[in-house]
């Protein structure tokens, strides 16, 4: 038995790939017309998060959520950066208060206080999507935060990096050197 093609349907296959969550841009990808977005978030447990921005309220919250909200909410070419990213990978014992965002652009997106946007431009081989969240790599990120992390911690988090496969062993010595030369 073929299951119904709905607008619902769609979306919903979308947010399971998102933490739940849809945006505008992916209702339009989907051939869902986005004035169907409020209907169904009075109708279909579908909750309004912030403009363009949706969430699916059976989805069952996760670690991740905030994160993956924070970079659709900034749209475009967003992605977590820096302590985020270590955070988002248990390296750091910690997590940041507020969620680092670079973006690229000035962006006209209304954020909220726990997110920080951080103007950056990244090459596209310092950019990863780990479980469906758009990312600076790890090593990227291990490297950025030498100015604020202590560098045994980081030597440390490197380390665990490239146990929990995150790293390649020329990734995990260029960092180490970067990270010594930061000193």
């Amino acid at each position: 038995m073929q299951r119904a093609d709905t607008y619902r349907q769609r979306l919903w296959d979308r947010a399971l790939d998102q933490f739940g969550y849809v945006t505008t841009q992916d209702a339009v990808d989907l051939q869902v017309p986005p004035k169907e977005l409020p209907k169904l978030a009075e109708h279909a447990g579908l909750e309004h998060v912030a403009y363009g921005l949706y969430r699916f309220t059976q989805m069952p919250p996760t670690a991740s959520d905030q994160l993956a909200e924070a970079v659709l909410r900034v749209g475009g070419d967003a992605h977590i950066t820096g302590a985020s990213v270590l955070a988002f990978h248990d390296l750091v014992p910690l997590a940041p208060k507020r969620v680092s965002v670079g973006v690229s652009r000035r962006t006209r997106a209304q954020v909220p206080k726990w997110i920080e946007l951080h103007k950056e431009v990244l090459p596209k081989n310092e950019v990863a999507v780990y479980d469906g969240i758009r990312s600076a790599t790890v090593a990227r990120a291990l490297v950025d935060c030498s100015a604020h992390i202590m560098p045994s911690r980081l030597r440390e988090a490197t380390q665990a990096a490239r146990t929990k496969g995150l790293l390649t062993r020329r990734e995990e010595e260029a960092v180490l050197r970067q990270l010594e030369g930061a000193k």
